[in-house]
């Protein structure tokens, strides 16, 4: 089981997160005795009732009126209240690490899109005042990408979930995540980055990725989200580079929805698409094809960064 501790204030995606469970990825912002101002509160509680609720509703993951409730086999339950309050339910016997990872990612990705927000399946890395997405599949070099560029002394935004917000005149924004990134060995060793000197974990069963802080290297402040790539294998043997119309740039803000899945059983389709048509409509979006079989994120580093001046410098 998870033991609790005095609640602690943390802070990612432009909330304050006051909780009961041990959060070491978050950032901290201050200790609080009942997180009384924070934007949501997570909380263990027993998941006696849940499974009955859950039973009834035919589904491990259903809405009923103002909670979300899903259920992890063998590991949680969790219920999401109001978009403002968590209780996570540990199962007998649960690993405490994997009951994180899911607090971390689904929950935090769906609570993300009951309050409005719009999380992106991808990275996103600050150049020049503006945050700009790396989107794609898993295994399509999102992270590694964005590493190339922390690497290069550019800031991380987010790695894997990328909540973005609009402002009141109508601009993008993305608020940090939490400074660190997930990383395969490949990856650190092409990029030379020895683990062994960087205090870096292993992902939970993971036995070649790693979390990686970059706390050094991390972008604190919300940023606006000036354009996104989305990253796929090519067939050919070299970096292909396509900007993308309207029509192609909502179907990557859609399809690059992280936990996409989950739009439909919290019943938020056309929030879902009125969002991302209104984000997809402002924002410049290209798509990078690399050969499979050839590491090219330095080379794909370069191609982003002349595409982002070459765009500053034709307005």
């Amino acid at each position: 089981m998870i033991s609790a501790v005095r609640q602690t204030i943390y802070k990612a995606f432009g909330l304050r997160i006051a909780s009961d469970i041990p959060l070491p990825e978050l950032p901290l912002s201050v200790s609080s005795e009942n997180g009384a101002d924070a934007d949501v509160a997570i909380a263990t509680g027993s998941p006696d009732g849940l499974l009955e609720v859950l039973k009834n509703a035919g589904s491990n993951f259903a809405r009923i009126e103002n909670r979300f409730l899903f259920l992890i086999p063998d590991t949680a339950f969790y219920c999401i209240e109001d978009g403002r309050k968590i209780t996570v339910c540990p199962l007998a016997g649960a690993d405490p690490e994997k009951v994180r990872v899911y607090l971390l990612g689904t929950c935090m990705g769906a609570l993300l899109m009951i309050r409005g927000v719009l999380p992106l399946h991808g990275s996103a890395v600050e150049i020049d005042g503006k945050a700009y997405a790396f989107l794609g599949d898993s295994g399509a070099g999102k992270s590694t990408l964005a590493a190339a560029f922390v690497s290069g002394g550019y800031r991380l935004v987010s790695d894997d979930v990328i909540a973005v917000t609009q402002a009141n005149d109508g601009t993008a924004v993305v608020a940090p995540a939490y400074p660190q990134q997930k990383l395969w060995q490949e990856s650190l060793d092409r990029l030379g980055m020895n683990r062994n000197d960087g205090n870096y974990r292993p992902v939970y069963r993971e036995t070649t990725k790693y979390a990686v802080p970059v706390a050094a290297r991390f972008c604190e402040k919300p940023v606006p989200l000036a354009g996104a790539f989305e990253l796929l294998r090519s067939s050919g043997g070299e970096i292909s580079v396509v900007r993308l119309p309207n029509l192609e740039r909502l179907r990557v803000m859609m399809v690059h929805t992280y936990r996409n899945r989950l739009i439909h059983r919290l019943g938020l389709e056309t929030w879902h698409f009125k969002t991302a048509a209104g984000f997809a409509e402002r924002m410049d979006m290209h798509q990078l094809g690399r050969p499979p079989e050839v590491f090219t994120v330095n080379s794909l580093a370069a191609a982003i960064i002349h595409i982002i001046r070459e765009g500053v410098d034709n307005k």
